[in-house]
């Protein structure tokens, strides 16, 4: 009997899919990845996947496995060389219970993060994970790569949003470990192994996660500003009269506010006048449990601050939640924009806050000496020091030109996070983009643990190979 055959007979024939059917399983969601596979596969219980594992490595079938395939990073899509398997997780979509009492619920890989939100709703609960892909995205593919979101600043990354995990290890055993404790010192923190580690280590299955009170009121404000500089002590600011309401600050060039505008007409930037082609803008969310006078007063006085100091040029407060919702939507819809004009190179960055603007400012010219007409879009999570610093073709590059000189380009600006003490991925993982890059960024001792761990749990090296970790 086949591979193929056995495979079939452990999750149904009707799942195991080959030929034109797998097709949308195959490209990242950028178009920068095509692979091929021997399959894809669907199980539809932990039980099942477990099976699948065994089947793999008792065949030596390399795993890819893949969640809602939104990733920036190629991390969850196969090779050329049509040998691995393609492990879907998106038919593990149940919620399996929620603790009010515990502020706990119990989700399988597969679910949607939109639907967790909104079982978390449901339950007159919050579950804070937010990102621009969570229409489609799923919990595990967020877990796997340690996803963050415009709410880290005041709730963090996924990994602190989760208290236990079941996984499948590359044997084909489980992991139980749903407890729903935040505090279990027994030994090695398991958990926070899995997370992050993008499928190479194990494949996530389930996971317990952090619920929280829903607020009682929300302030959402857009901010026209002149500089970074004035960004940076807007929210120096905000943190001291807003402490931990302070849920959201996304700083946004004017460029990309420019041309979500252009791709969708029907959105509207709420400024009138030069604020309306401000260089820099600032989105800040304010989440409190009081009420909404309470809300709304402290609110007030922060931007009445940074205005009074001349940090702005203009502000507009949401007076609705369709506002608000109008507001998050520009920034929401840049990677969408920005997709529209053509592919681009995209750095997830994290820094110190207090080296941000120079960041900017020096990386910036550097980049314009040595590729004249570039253009850069500059946007992302300003509160915890998270920049998307992307650079698109501008009027000077072809979209092939462009990638010719992406290397160079990764280089010069990496060299540059590098030199500020700052990280090359913040949320977007390693995947197969950046793996041949931690050598020159890592630590050498970091990395050599890492592969001795990678050896540890996965000494068949079926799971996820090529992405993570260098050759």
């Amino acid at each position: 009997m086949t591979f193929l055959n056995e495979l079939e007979q452990r999750i149904g024939q009707q799942h195991v899919l080959t030929g034109q059917s797998m097709q949308q399983y195959l490209e990242d969601w950028r178009g920068r990845y095509i692979g091929t596979a021997l399959a894809v596969a669907r199980p539809a219980t932990t039980q099942e996947v477990a099976q699948v594992v065994r089947l793999c490595a008792e065949h030596r079938v390399p795993i890819v496995p893949q969640g809602g395939n939104t990733g920036l990073c190629g991390g969850a899509t196969p090779d050329n060389s049509a040998t691995a398997l393609v492990l879907s997780l998106e038919r593990l979509n149940k919620i399996r219970s929620v603790d009010t009492e515990n502020d706990t619920m119990v989700v399988e890989a597969g679910c949607i993060l939109q639907n967790v939100q909104q079982a978390a709703r449901d339950h007159q609960r919050l579950f804070p994970l937010s990102l621009a892909a969570e229409g489609s995205c799923t919990i595990g593919g967020n877990l796997a790569t340690n996803a963050g979101g415009t709410q880290v600043l005041r709730y963090g990354n996924a990994r602190d949003l989760t208290l236990g995990l079941e996984v499948v290890t590359a044997q084909g055993e489980i992991l139980h470990g749903l407890l729903g404790l935040r505090k279990d010192n027994t030994g090695y923190d398991l958990r926070n192994l899995f997370i992050g580690s993008e499928g190479t280590l194990g494949i996530i299955t389930a996971a317990t996660i952090k619920l929280y009170p829903q607020p009682v009121a929300a302030c959402t404000a857009l901010l026209a500003l002149n500089t970074i500089e004035d960004a940076i002590q807007v929210l120096a600011l905000a943190r001291q009269g807003l402490a931990a309401s302070l849920t959201g600050f996304e700083l946004i060039a004017g460029n990309c506010l420019q041309a979500v505008l252009h791709c969708y007409p029907d959105q509207r930037m709420p400024f009138q006048g030069p604020a309306e082609k401000a260089a820099w803008y600032a989105l800040l969310e304010l989440s409190d449990s009081e009420s909404l006078e309470h809300a709304r007063e402290r609110f007030e006085s922060v931007i009445g601050q940074a205005l009074e100091q001349d940090l702005v040029q203009d502000a507009v407060i949401a007076e609705t939640i369709a506002q608000s919702k109008a507001l998050w939507h520009l920034r929401e819809s840049i990677p969408l924009a920005e997709k529209t004009y053509g592919k681009s190179i995209k750095h997830d960055v994290s820094l110190p806050v207090s080296v941000m603007s120079q960041f900017v400012h020096e990386t910036d010219k550097a980049l314009q000496e040595a590729f004249p007409g570039l253009e850069n879009v500059t946007f992302g999570h300003l509160g915890d020091g998270n920049l998307h610093y992307n650079v698109a073709r501008g009027t000077a590059f072809t979209e092939q030109e462009l990638l010719k000189r992406q290397d160079e380009i990764y280089a010069l600006v990496h060299d540059s996070v590098h030199r500020f003490n700052g990280s090359i991925s913040a949320e977007h993982g390693v995947g197969q983009l950046k793996r041949q890059l931690l050598p020159r960024y890592k630590d050498p001792v970091s990395l050599a643990l890492m592969k001795q761990i990678k050896t540890a749990l996965d000494p068949l090296g079926i799971m996820n190979p090529g992405k993570v970790l260098p050759d």
